[in-house]
């Protein structure tokens, strides 16, 4: 016997969709802040486009999540279905990397801060790979560097845990279609 409503916070496809969106509306916004603001937090030069551009593909996948579960299309349903477990796991991956280099930063950050938000460069380069962006916005100095930290590994582990619901989200919605799809109807004169 299936259990349609099993571990749903939500109605399932309407609120899949609207999880999707709510992921959509964070993973852009952070990797809008990561591509503005990312120099001045990692200090490797493409990594902060790396992570912002992961974050900009989470969003990506979930827009198309959003058609898949709008359109009630069995085949989108498993395409993002075959997609949602690489882009955990590459989020994993990314979550990991940014706490461990954010750790590594945390003297560049403090010097950034106590220099008046200014970008830290390295004095041995010579190039500059970074563009210049301003200064770090000063709400980061003022919270301090270990509430950053707090904020960003408890950011990114939500992150992870909303992404795996939207798998199962995801998931669940197919076996639905896969379970109403071998019904032969109508029973009872009625439409399901």
């Amino acid at each position: 016997m299936w259990c349609d409503n099993c571990l749903l916070l939500f109605p399932l496809r309407v609120g899949a969709m609207v999880w999707a969106f709510f992921i959509m509306l964070y993973s852009v916004a952070g990797s809008i802040f990561l591509l503005k603001w990312g120099q001045f937090l990692y200090f490797v030069y493409p990594e902060w486009d790396i992570y912002g551009g992961i974050g900009m593909a989470v969003g990506l996948l979930c827009l198309i999540t959003i058609f898949a579960l709008g359109n009630r299309s069995y085949v989108w349903t498993r395409a993002v279905k075959f997609l949602w477990p690489f882009v955990i796991v590459i989020s994993g991956v990314r979550a990991i990397l940014m706490i461990v280099e954010l750790q590594r930063g945390k003297d560049n950050i403090q010097w950034e801060c106590d220099n008046g938000g200014v970008l830290w460069t390295d004095a041995d380069s010579t190039s500059t790979d970074a563009t210049d962006s301003g200064t770090l916005p000063a709400g980061f100095c003022s919270t301090g560097f270990a509430n950053l930290y707090a904020a960003f590994i408890v950011a990114l582990l939500v992150d992870l845990g909303f992404q795996v619901y939207m798998f199962f989200m995801v998931w669940r919605y197919q076996k639905r279609l896969e379970h109403y799809q071998n019904m032969k109807g109508p029973f009872g004169r009625a439409y399901y």
